[in-house]
């Protein structure tokens, strides 16, 4: 039952980060540790979700010729340093501090999306 409701989550949080131009790990990473995981593996998680979504994302893109491989290799291997360095500092980090600084990004993205949508009305 939890499978099913992790896939039905999953697709909720998919189409809303779509309508909502957010990555889909903010929507994501709440609704995991809802689930039952911990911060640190609904975050882990969610890293390892982006890579098939990359993947297609990647493929689909190259059809049109809009991927630069010399800025899409410099950026994969940031992210891939930044990643397990950020891994290593959420190691250390206690659970209830990386959930507070999860609900800052939850509040900083929010900030965003509402700054940018009253911008566009103006």
């Amino acid at each position: 039952m939890t499978y099913v409701l992790a896939v039905v989550l999953g697709l909720a949080a998919g189409v809303l980060s779509g309508l909502f131009g957010v990555g889909g790990g903010i929507l994501f990473v709440p609704t995991l540790t809802w689930l039952g995981l911990t911060q640190l593996h609904a975050e882990a998680t969610s890293l390892l979700a982006i890579i098939p979504t990359v993947m297609v994302g990647v493929w689909r893109q190259q059809q049109y010729g809009n991927v630069r491989w010399r800025g899409a290799l410099v950026i994969g291997l940031a992210s891939v340093g930044a990643a397990v360095g950020g891994a290593r500092l959420a190691q250390s980090v206690p659970e209830a501090t990386l959930r507070r600084l999860f609900a800052v990004l939850l509040i900083a993205t929010a900030a965003q999306i509402a700054w940018r949508t009253k911008s566009k009305r103006q």
